[in-house]
């Protein structure tokens, strides 16, 4: 997923950025609540971990802002208040989810899946759309019983495309999901990661679902025989 972590202090910030990475997720992590709220603004996360207390813009403040912009995605608050009146705000301020500090890793990273498996699509660790199927724990995709294995990246791209099938995405989009804030991609490596993949969805017979807009992006377009 691409995920927003904001937390003011340095010491817990780097190893929960990197906790992530290393479980697979695309991150921008960031001190301080102004930068953040900027951020929801540019971009779609799939989610946000948020710190309570931030300079500047305080995490339930930027939660209550999210929700007033009708973005949807879960919300993790991250904080030291641990009575119930301090939780019933942080939900009430439409956060989904509440870890009191100091964070334990194993925890955090078991959230952030459930959290992810929200989406209607997922079932289990499966992502689906119509006969082709997307596998978390091998990395992998399969159709009609046949699977290709995925790089990261190109698992990345996949789910990507999945959770927004039939929808034209942009270079921009692409990047911006799968590189995190402050990355810059090669010119050509968009380009070059849906070559990648496609080659991936012909070994399952799919390779005519990702198509080239000219001038646009991509799609992923599932034929009407297999919707």
């Amino acid at each position: 997923m691409l995920i927003l972590l904001v937390e003011d202090d340095p010491a817990q910030l780097e190893p929960l950025r990197a906790a992530l990475i290393k479980a697979g997720h695309i991150v921008d992590a960031i001190e301080d609540g102004e930068t953040a709220q900027w951020l929801i603004s540019q971009k779609d996360y799939d989610l946000l971990i948020l710190d309570w207390m931030l300079p500047q813009v305080s995490g339930i403040k930027l939660c209550q802002e999210y929700r007033r912009m009708g973005k949807t995605a879960p919300v993790l608050m991250l904080t030291a208040k641990d009575t119930t009146s301090d939780k019933v705000i942080g939900l009430d301020a439409g956060a989904d989810d509440y870890l009191v500090k100091p964070i334990d890793i194993i925890e955090l990273l078991a959230r952030v899946r459930a959290l992810g498996r929200r989406s209607p699509q997922w079932i289990g660790d499966t992502l689906s759309l119509a006969d082709l199927h997307l596998h978390l724990t091998n990395l992998t995709i399969e159709r009609h019983q046949v699977t290709a294995q995925l790089s990261g990246r190109e698992f990345q791209l996949m789910e990507y495309m999945m959770r927004h099938p039939r929808q034209v995405l942009s270079h921009t989009q692409i990047e911006q999901s799968l590189w995190g804030w402050g990355t810059e991609p090669e010119s050509n490596a968009v380009t070059t990661l849906v070559r990648r993949l496609r080659q991936r969805l012909q070994t399952v017979g799919a390779k005519d679902w990702l198509e080239t807009v000219y001038g646009m992006g991509y799609r992923l377009n599932v034929p009407e025989n297999n919707v």
